[in-house]
């Protein structure tokens, strides 16, 4: 049964947060989280993002209203299975609501998020390196294959999926959190995003340096936060979702 009125949550691209994945019912998808004004996340998906026009297209701080079923495959507790066509968009949240909202949902690492019974997270990374590791050219092809079987599977009017150009890189953080030492591979497509954009403005060496300044030096000293979640099938795997900046709660800050 739907449930009505729609949940509002801001959207955390992500926070992933969004991040690419090809489905053989749904074609191109984006899985998205975000977090209701009470502070509860929510997965949304399936959403192809490049299908939103209007009032649907959502942005990461953007409250969104949305339908959304029970999944029959995902017994994930925030997970929702979302009508796309029910998507509606409201005012873009406040910066100085932002850390209000996600201060209070910052854990220590996804074991301590899995000890909560959640399947998503808010953490604040120590000592992290952000890494860019060239692909190789099978890798590369695999991924061009991967876009050509999710493109035969849609409609055939889908050409900008069938013409979608894998990254050739691969983009990682080493960090530590309160579970010790890890490397996660950075699976939000803003990153990849960020790379194209600045590759066509500045070319491939100087978007590199670029990007090293933001995740090494900018974001770490403003303030960071990842969006973690874990797997359906193995909920002891957490992967990394999203990257955001959030400046850290001020001591004494109202926080609600």
């Amino acid at each position: 049964m739907l449930i009505q009125p729609c949940h509002r949550s801001p959207e955390l691209r992500s926070s992933s947060k969004r991040s690419l994945r090809f489905s053989k019912t749904y074609g191109e998808t984006v899985c998205c989280a975000g977090v209701t004004a009470e502070g509860i996340w929510k997965r949304l998906f399936p959403v192809r993002f490049r299908h939103l026009k209007g009032k649907s297209s959502f942005g990461r701080w953007d409250w969104v209203d949305f339908r959304y079923d029970r999944p029959k495959t995902d017994s994930r507790s925030e997970s929702c299975h979302v009508y796309e066509d029910s998507i509606t968009v409201g005012s873009k949240i406040g910066e100085a609501e932002k850390v209000a909202l996600l201060e209070p949902l910052i854990v220590g690492s996804g074991q301590a998020a899995a000890s909560l019974g959640r399947s998503l997270a808010l953490i604040r990374p120590r000592n992290t390196r952000f890494i860019v590791k060239r692909r190789t050219l099978t890798q590369v092809e695999e991924q061009k294959q991967a876009f050509a079987r999710a493109a035969r599977q849609t409609s055939f009017l889908d050409k900008e999926l069938a013409a979608l150009e894998p990254s050739p890189f691969e983009f990682k953080f080493r960090f530590e959190d309160d579970a010790g030492l890890h490397e996660y591979v950075n699976a939000d497509w803003e990153a990849h995003a960020m790379f194209y954009n600045g590759r066509r403005r500045q070319g491939e060496a100087e978007t590199l340096r670029w990007m090293n300044g933001v995740f090494n030096e900018d974001y770490p000293r403003k303030g960071m936060v990842f969006a973690i979640g874990n797997q359906a099938k193995r909920p002891q795997v957490w992967q990394l979702l999203g990257v955001i900046r959030l400046d850290e709660a001020r001591q004494g800050a109202l926080v609600f």
